[in-house]
């Protein structure tokens, strides 16, 4: 499914003008920190308005400036993973999952697939568990399961992987891998780990102060930086500056 993102938005003294066209699947979004990849992603959930542009997936509409087009994040269709995990402390793991599920299936079959879900995520024992035990990487592992119970259109990742220990990270970064590669869906993943771009091989974004300074496939990126962040993104030398003299 081919997917456009084309928006322009001024929050806080902060402007945001983004372009992306995609012919099908993930992409991969990095940047330094204040760059706007966050409000990039609350923007496409429908948690900040832009002031131009559109947002379309596949023949789906569901921001349009022009054409007055602005669905509510309940009809959007997006599974969002927020950095604060956004877990409701009231529901165990299990039903954070299945809450994702709450208006098309019954009780038993919502908790079946948030369980099976969560198996996939090595998250099975946590299911009875309060969000308030769980620790940084487990939270991680629930959030993004109940992101993915809704079967999004588009999938936001803000640094899915960045509380999980090494081991947990890559266990669910081959499984989120394999899933955004073989479904063929939209998606955003945000990061700060090279490693994640690399294994995910899918095209790089790069975002500064609110543009989009340079896109390509990893190794491209690598080979002629734009700027200094990218060259210390994928530990190349910078292209501003000189490499150090040989010994």
């Amino acid at each position: 499914m081919s997917w456009r993102v084309d928006i322009r938005l001024t929050l806080g003294g902060f402007d945001l003008a983004v372009d992306l066209d995609i012919e099908a699947g993930p992409i991969t979004l990095i940047g330094p920190n204040g760059s706007g990849k966050t409000t990039l992603l609350r923007t496409i959930a429908g948690a900040h308005g832009p002031t131009a542009g559109r947002v379309k997936l596949g023949e789906r509409l569901i921001y349009d400036a022009e054409a007055r087009i602005d669905l509510p994040p309940e009809e959007r269709k997006v599974g969002y993973v927020p950095q604060g995990f956004g877990l409701f402390p009231h529901l165990s793991a299990l039903d954070n999952v299945a809450f994702a599920w709450a208006s098309r299936a019954t009780r038993e079959e919502r908790r079946a697939q948030a369980m099976k879900l969560l198996g996939q995520m090595d998250a099975a024992p946590l299911a009875s568990r309060a969000p308030s035990t769980l620790s940084g990487g487990e939270k991680q592992r629930v959030a993004l399961a109940r992101a993915l119970m809704i079967e999004p259109e588009i999938l936001l990742l803000d640094e899915p992987l960045s509380a999980l220990d090494a081991a947990a990270r890559r266990n669910v970064r081959g499984y989120l891998v394999e899933r955004l590669t073989e479904s063929g869906r939209p998606a955003i993943l945000v990061t700060h780990d090279a490693r994640d771009a690399l294994a995910l091989d899918a095209p790089v974004y790069v975002i500064e102060g609110g543009k989009v300074v340079q896109h390509g496939s990893c190794s491209a990126l690598a080979a002629a930086p734009a700027t200094e962040f990218v060259a210390e993104f994928f530990d190349v030398p910078s292209p501003t500056k000189p490499p150090a003299p040989a010994p």
